[in-house]
């Protein structure tokens, strides 16, 4: 049987790997379909593209921000034009905004007494490493491993809970897309969309996207729901795979993975090739990539 993971981050965004190394964990870990979804960029798909062996298929793809009643909701989008002017502006403005945020955290950071440099985020990031231009995304797992360098935190999860995740005392906030119109840019771009973790949207939701605000994503063309994701429990699962088949989308399943800092999970879960065929059905913005 096929199997196919439709989540997946290298160093382009927050994940530990180049994208060739992603494709080869992915090979790996006996998976023969590889969505890569940086945050907000394609800006890793060329040099995965350029390392597919004979029978795998890449997604081109990325987890595109977006922001409803202050929390975080992710879309996880696939096979859009990353050309078409509506969406490239957007994800030019979330990036440029998503460094414009780091780098306030950093000065937070420092008045408080943690020695965290903004060359050293950078350096994290690869945001120098000339193959991606501009394309790299800058997240708070860049600044969280410096912190954890610097001696203010234990690990990753540690430095958010204690510094950087909502609320805390170095947080700040950027911009991001309402999730509705998401939607629209991606599809209008010629792409197709699944809702990411839906169990897990930071900031005041709780950690639920509610259920409104997905119907309204439907009518707008979201395709699939992230029900099957390692941050959920049982309960959610079939919660979310219940919603799945009341709006009459297709049910999604991803690691998420982000190399060493989510032990190197591709394949968790995956996607049945019968859902996969379904959400990309209807997607003309760019093929999928076969080695």
């Amino acid at each position: 049987m096929t199997r196919i993971d439709l989540h997946s981050h290298s160093s382009v965004s927050d994940g530990t790997d180049a994208p060739a190394d992603v494709v080869g964990h992915a090979v790996a870990a006996g998976l023969d379909v590889l969505a890569l979804t940086d945050h907000d960029t394609v800006g890793g798909i060329g040099e995965a593209a350029a390392h597919l062996p004979p029978g795998f298929t890449l997604v081109p793809g990325m987890e595109l921000s977006c922001a409803y009643a202050g929390s975080s909701v992710h879309l996880v989008s696939y096979l859009f034009d990353p050309e078409d002017p509506g969406l490239d502006g957007e994800l030019r403005r979330v990036r440029s905004d998503r460094a414009s945020r780091a780098e306030e955290m950093v000065r937070k950071l420092r008045e408080q007494g943690v020695d965290v440099s903004w060359e050293r985020v950078l350096e994290i990031a690869g945001a120098g490493r000339a193959e991606y231009a501009d394309a790299n995304t800058i997240g708070r797992p860049h600044l969280a491993r410096a912190i954890v360098e610097a001696g203010a935190a234990r690990d990753v999860q540690d430095a958010f809970d204690r510094w950087i995740g909502s609320g805390g005392p170095a947080y700040a906030s950027r911009y991001a897309i309402d999730p509705v119109r998401a939607v629209g840019l991606v599809r209008a771009a010629g792409g197709v969309c699944s809702l990411a973790h839906p169990a897990r949207a930071e900031g005041s939701l709780n950690g639920a996207v509610p259920l409104d605000l997905v119907e309204r994503m439907v009518e707008a063309g979201l395709g699939g729901i992230e029900a099957d994701h390692p941050s959920h429990n049982r309960k959610q699962t079939a919660y979310w795979r219940g919603v799945a088949a009341d709006l009459g989308v297709v049910v999604t399943g991803s690691s998420d993975d982000h190399g060493s800092l989510t032990g190197h999970r591709l394949g968790r879960h995956t996607t049945a090739p019968d859902a996969f065929d379904e959400l990309v059905e209807p997607a003309t913005g760019v093929p999928l990539i076969k080695g």
